[in-house]
């Protein structure tokens, strides 16, 4: 296993930001996972570069009173949202409750948790996960295909292990669930009722539709934690991936708003995609 200790990494910090979202506003980043990007997914669209330790395994990858001191300089939080994300899947992190437990005590500011719903069949990540406020959770596709090309996850992981967890997660949690989802290509008719009916089952607060705008680091990148959208000032390689043109992007949400009543966002998109 790569050792992603901050020990070992005296410029990591795991707080960074503030950073502009499209869907919370301005949102304070943790990262709860360290230095090495760690996932159970690794998504060819992710931001991070390639994920270099691929798991599920949960476990602690940076103490909570590391985040808290380095919380503390941020004061007095002027911000919409505190956002737990960074190098990888936030709900790998075994001390992820602690850790929300105590920016909601230190900070008293609204708490974002954007996860890829793999542990969601876990009682403990539902537990933990309860603390807060806000849950986003990705759902980039539906079917096993999909989840294969577009998400890459580790072995043991499967579109219906998804979805089991995620309709359990929803029924207890008393939050405000987000769906995040990102389209790489136009969806057929059949793939989008799928998504329809399985939206309907969920009944998020709301819906995000993203493309992919943001160049993907050629190798992981800790800065790629943040919302660089194109390729300038950036003294490494990246590529920039295909995007879905946004008369799609907003065809659909209509779509989905129409025959589910739950609102869409979809992402903006520079003038020169």
């Amino acid at each position: 296993m790569i050792d992603s200790t901050i020990a070992l990494h005296p410029s990591f910090t795991p707080v960074y930001g503030p950073v502009s979202s499209w869907r919370y506003g301005r949102s304070l980043g943790i990262d709860p996972i360290g230095v090495v990007s760690t996932c159970s997914f690794n998504c060819v669209y992710c931001q991070l570069g390639e994920i270099e330790q691929k798991t599920s395994d949960r476990m602690i990858y940076v103490p909570c009173a590391e985040i808290l001191t380095s919380l503390e300089n941020f004061a007095p939080w002027s911000v919409d949202v505190i956002t737990l994300s960074g190098s990888g899947e936030p709900t790998l992190a075994a001390n992820l409750g602690e850790i929300l437990t105590g920016i909601k005590t230190l900070t008293a500011r609204p708490t974002l948790v954007l996860t890829n719903g793999t542990t969601l069949n876990d009682p403990q990540v539902r537990s933990d996960l309860a603390i807060a406020d806000k849950v986003s959770i990705k759902l980039d596709g539906v079917s096993s295909d999909q989840l294969r090309r577009v998400n890459r996850p580790v072995p043991g992981i499967d579109f219906d292990h998804i979805i089991a967890g995620l309709l359990e997660f929803r029924q207890h949690y008393q939050g405000e669930i987000g769906i995040q989802t990102m389209l790489l290509s136009p969806w057929d008719e059949s793939t989008r009722r799928e998504y329809i009916s399985l939206i309907t089952a969920v009944a998020p607060r709301e819906i995000q539709l993203n493309t992919p705008t943001r160049p993907k680091p050629v190798q992981r990148q800790l800065d790629g934690r943040e919302n660089h959208t194109s390729s300038a000032n950036r003294p490494y390689q990246v590529r920039a991936l295909r995007c879905v043109v946004p008369e799609i992007l907003h065809h659909f949400a209509q779509e989905i708003e129409q025959k589910t009543g739950i609102m869409v966002r979809t992402a903006p998109i520079p003038a020169t995609v």
